[in-house]
């Protein structure tokens, strides 16, 4: 796809995207907590500091750095999406962070003066992007010298079946093309070596890594429908457009699918995040 188009395709999806993940915020952020503790814990946010957060989703990542810069600091929360920005200021609001920012803003062309804030957050984000390495650029530009930025993006599809199984389905009964390699997906980062050379070739001279595994929580299979549905982006756009036919034949082949997963009052499906730290 075109890249401008994909753009215009992903701003949409995204908007479309925000009630379900304002609905589900809870869940999202209790199942990948680990993720975005690691995030804050490696950025290290000081009182005073101000910390840039890109793709906030519903900015809870963001949120606990903001607990952390005192009166005196600034998170500057954005999103590419005005509906999801909104979904953060209003769970800000509800938190009563008096020190923050909302903006609507693209990663690939950051709003800021160069060297101009002191830490980024990017959770799950960069690997969504049609180009990474030009909104990586960018982090390294508005960071301090000193400055430091904290992501996480999905590990490899083979050590994520709670997204990879649902995907590998709609590819292989045509509803959706095999993903191209490098292309902007769910798993386009999945890589210790990519997401390696993304950072170094935008600039960070100091690169660490980390595997934090996950595990999302299902009541049956239709649990796992609703929230694909209501939060999965492009998967989610095109489960919206099946028909009931073909819906309940996809719901049959993930049952069976699901299977070596299943736990205790349902499904647990694990995955692994790739978390970094880099200056």
């Amino acid at each position: 796809m075109d890249p401008d188009d994909y753009r215009r395709t992903s701003y949409e999806t995204w908007g479309a995207m925000a009630p379900g993940w304002e609905r589900r915020r809870d869940y999202i952020w209790e199942t990948g907590r680990a993720v975005g503790e690691w995030m804050v814990r490696e950025l290290d946010p000081k009182p005073g500091d101000t910390v840039l957060e890109l793709g906030a989703g519903p900015g809870d990542t963001g949120f606990t750095a903001a607990a952390l810069l005192g009166e005196g600091g600034r998170l500057i929360s954005t999103d590419f999406s005005p509906d999801m920005l909104e979904v953060a200021r209003r769970r800000g609001t509800e938190l009563g962070h008096p020190n923050v920012d909302y903006r609507v803003m693209d990663a690939e062309r950051i709003e800021l003066d160069s060297d101009s804030v002191d830490g980024v957050l990017c959770r799950f984000g960069y690997m969504l992007m049609a180009n990474p390495a030009a909104a990586l650029g960018e982090t390294r530009r508005v960071l301090r010298p000193s400055g430091r930025l904290a992501l996480a993006v999905w590990g490899a599809a083979e050590r994520n079946p709670w997204a990879a199984i649902g995907g590998r389905l709609l590819v292989e009964r045509g509803h959706m093309p095999p993903p191209e390699p490098e292309a902007p997906g769910v798993f386009s980062m999945g890589s210790e070596e990519r997401t390696r050379a993304l950072l170094e070739g935008a600039g960070f001279a100091d690169v660490r890594t980390e595997e934090i595994p996950v595990r999302f929580a299902f009541t049956d299979v239709d649990d796992y429908v609703r929230f694909a549905t209501e939060t999965a982006g492009p998967f989610a756009m095109v489960i919206r457009r099946l028909s009931e036919s073909e819906r309940q034949t996809i719901e049959m082949q993930l049952g069976e699918a699901f299977a070596p997963f299943a736990a205790e009052g349902g499904y647990e499906l694990p995955g692994v995040a790739l978390a970094a730290v880099a200056s």
